[in-house]
């Protein structure tokens, strides 16, 4: 098979969806891997390391997505790149439809396969190709947030961790999932006083016990949201609903009951976000204020930190790509469940049903297009 790597074009978007190590796993397998050239520079891999690893290195970005088959990205494809795609091609990036009707509408104008990273499942009920992204996304968080509460930001004037003398900062997690639990981790160990909402008494359990009660953890309701709103310095929105728009849990109404310079750090913003004052920033400016409260919603907060995001996303993905490329996407999915999940779009139809009751569009079944 025939794939095809182009270089990510978001605002500030530096990871690149195959590392060269990927490269030559496929190669060895007997595919060709072309690749955009300066695809991995902003991750650090130079276009020679691809072309010792097997791949050819393109200049003509047009020739590279009209002769793939099958197109690895990181994030979801930009209007420009979705005018590209054909009925043949199969997509396999991020996408996060449930957010983006235009995208969706593109999408399905192209009759092109596209498989998500976000929405394909395993055993445990996880998400095994978002987890990696999570988890550097929830440790930005904290970073983010903890600059966000400094004075020249806009934010109260805070320190994380406090100092002998003066109490650290409140931080509230709303959501105990990956993300959540990886953002709370940070913020304990910058010295912070956390707390973890959710509405699984079960996940609160096992972080109870993992954290040995260092980490507070509260039953999520109205009234519990009520007062973190009003007691903490940093909100981290950390709820996921797969493949579906977050939930508006913080209204604007509930920003007045907040203490000036308070931040809020909306991760869920790929899904709409989960704060009503929400709206998609970028690393080129990254928060803004809204009735004195600071919001960092940046929609890519892992490219900035390109690197270690290649290699956490390459690691998850590759084995996915494997069976792509070695089987066509029918087969590979026809033949695991989990995988089946991914298929988002196909031929002009969505088939994953959060996109769907998103917008009101019909959902085709996955398993009878497997079937046709």
């Amino acid at each position: 098979m025939h794939i095809g790597v182009p270089k990510e074009i978001k605002n500030h978007e530096y990871r690149v969806a195959l590392t060269p190590g990927g490269v030559r796993e496929l190669v060895a397998r007997g595919h060709r891997v072309s690749v955009q050239a300066e695809a991995g520079t902003g991750s650090g891999y130079q276009d020679d390391a691809y072309r010792e690893a097997g791949a050819d290195v393109v200049a003509d970005v047009d020739a590279l997505w009209a002769s793939a088959e099958l197109i690895l990205k990181v994030k979801e494809p930009q209007a420009e790149e979705v005018a590209r795609l054909r009925p043949e091609q199969t997509l396999f990036t991020y996408l996060h439809l449930a957010a983006e009707e235009r995208l969706t509408r593109g999408l399905i104008d192209s009759g092109a396969t596209c498989i998500a990273y976000e929405t394909i499942t395993d055993d445990l009920g996880g998400l095994p190709l978002l987890a990696p992204m999570s988890r550097v996304a929830g440790r930005m968080a904290v970073q983010a947030g903890a600059h966000s509460l400094e004075k020249a930001q806009g934010g109260a004037g805070i320190l994380l961790p406090g100092v002998p003398g003066v109490a650290p900062a409140k931080v509230t997690v709303i959501g105990g999932g990956v993300v959540g639990e990886n953002a709370a981790r940070m913020a304990l160990g910058l010295g912070a006083e956390v707390t973890i909402l959710d509405k699984s008494l079960p996940r609160l359990e096992v972080l109870d016990h993992r954290y040995q009660g260092r980490i507070r953890t509260v039953y999520s309701t109205t009234e519990t949201l009520e007062v973190a709103v009003r007691e903490s310095d940093m909100i981290i929105g950390a709820v996921l609903v797969p493949g579906a728009a977050a939930p508006k849990l913080i209204t604007r109404a509930m920003l007045g009951e907040m203490r000036p310079g308070s931040v809020l750090v909306d991760v869920a913003i790929d899904q709409g976000g989960c704060f009503e004052t929400s709206r998609p920033t970028t690393h080129a400016d990254p928060s803004y204020v809204v009735d004195g409260i600071v919001h960092y919603c940046v929609a890519n907060m892992p490219g900035a930190v390109a690197r270690t995001s290649t290699q956490a996303l390459t690691n998850a993905t590759l084995p996915f790509v494997i069976a792509l490329a070695d089987k066509g996407w029918q087969r590979a999915l026809a033949d695991d469940a989990h995988f089946r999940a991914g298929l988002n779009v196909h031929a002009g139809q969505v088939t994953y049903a959060a996109v769907g009751e998103a917008f009101g569009l019909d959902v085709a079944s996955t398993e009878q297009i497997l079937k046709g």
